[in-house]
C-alpha cells in the first residue's frame, strides 16, 4: 500500500509540475491570469504557473508583421476614381496594452490603416498620388501610429505597391504623354532649323564678299552629285562659264602655289 501511495503521489507531482510549466519562443510574450487577474507577461523561455488557478490567456508576437490594405473606386481631391494597394509593417512593442484594451489588435490595425489609406487618397490629387509615394508612405505611417500607439502597437512602414486608374483615363494620359512628346520633338526640330538658318546666313555674306569661293562650291556640288552615279547634267551656259573660269583659277592657284614649294625646295 506505501508503494502504491508513492506511486500515486508520483504521479500527482509529475502532473502538477507539467502542468504547471510552459514556455515561450524568443520572440513571444505570454499573458497570465491567476483568477481572471492579470498577474503580468511571462517568457520568454520557460515558466511556471499555478495549475487550475493561472491560466494562460494569450501568446502575443512581437515579430514585424504585414498587413494588406486595398481601397476600390476611391475619389481622389480631383475626383478621380482609383484603386490603391498598399501594405502596413507593424509590430507589438507593448504586449499588456495591445491585449486588455483590444478585443482583436490585428483587426483594429487592418481597419485603422484602410480607414486612414481612404482619407489620404480623398485628400491627395492624382498627380501627387502618382508622383510623390514616398512622401504619401510617410504621411500614412505617421497618421497610423498616431491611432494605434495608444494600443501598444508600432508602425514601421507603410509602402503603396499600385495605384490602379480606370481604362478610359489610362488612354487620356497616353494621349497627352504622346502630345508632350510631339510637342518636344517640333521644338527640338525648330530650335535645330533656326541654328542652320543663322549658320546659313553666314555662309552667305562669306560667299556674297568671294564670289571665286561660290563658283568652287558648285563645282564641288557638281562632282558630289554626280561622283556615284555616273549621270549627265545639263546647266546653262552662264552658270558653266562661271565654272570654267572657277576651275581656271583654282588651277592657276594650285599651279603658284606647286611653283612656290618647288622654289623653295631649290
Amino acid at each position: 500500500m506505501r508503494q502504491i501511495g508513492f506511486l500515486v503521489a508520483g504521479i500527482v507531482i509529475g502532473a502538477f509540475i507539467l502542468l504547471s510549466l510552459k514556455m515561450c519562443n524568443s520572440w513571444q510574450r505570454a499573458l497570465v491570469l491567476r483568477a481572471g487577474k492579470i498577474q503580468g507577461l511571462r517568457g520568454p523561455g520557460l515558466f511556471l504557473i499555478i495549475p487550475f488557478v493561472d491560466q494562460v490567456s494569450e501568446v502575443v508576437d512581437q515579430r514585424i508583421r504585414t498587413v494588406p490594405v486595398h481601397t476600390r473606386q476611391t475619389l481622389t481631391r480631383d475626383t478621380t476614381p482609383v484603386d490603391v494597394d498598399a501594405v502596413v509593417f507593424w509590430m507589438v512593442h507593448d504586449p499588456l496594452r495591445a491585449i486588455t484594451e483590444l478585443d482583436d489588435y490585428e483587426g483594429s490595425v487592418s481597419m485603422v490603416a484602410l480607414t486612414t489609406l481612404r482619407e489620404v487618397v480623398s485628400s491627395s490629387d492624382l498627380a501627387v498620388l502618382l508622383e510623390d509615394r514616398r512622401r504619401i508612405d510617410d504621411e500614412l505611417r505617421d497618421l497610423i501610429e498616431v491611432k494605434t500607439r495608444e494600443w501598444g502597437v508600432t508602425v514601421q512602414a507603410v509602402e503603396i505597391r499600385d495605384v490602379q486608374l480606370p481604362d478610359n483615363l489610362q488612354d487620356a494620359m497616353s494621349r497627352q504623354a504622346q502630345a508632350e512628346r510631339e510637342r518636344a520633338a517640333r521644338v527640338t526640330l525648330a530650335s535645330a532649323e533656326r541654328q542652320v538658318a543663322v549658320e546659313l546666313a553666314a555662309a552667305a555674306k562669306t560667299y556674297e564678299a568671294s564670289p571665286i569661293a561660290l563658283q568652287i562650291l558648285q563645282i564641288n556640288r557638281v562632282f558630289e552629285m554626280n561622283k556615284n552615279r555616273g549621270t549627265t547634267i545639263l546647266m546653262p551656259t552662264t552658270m558653266a562659264d562661271a565654272m570654267g573660269n572657277a576651275t581656271a583659277f583654282a588651277a592657276a592657284v594650285q599651279a603658284a602655289t606647286q611653283t612656290g614649294s618647288d622654289t623653295l625646295a631649290e
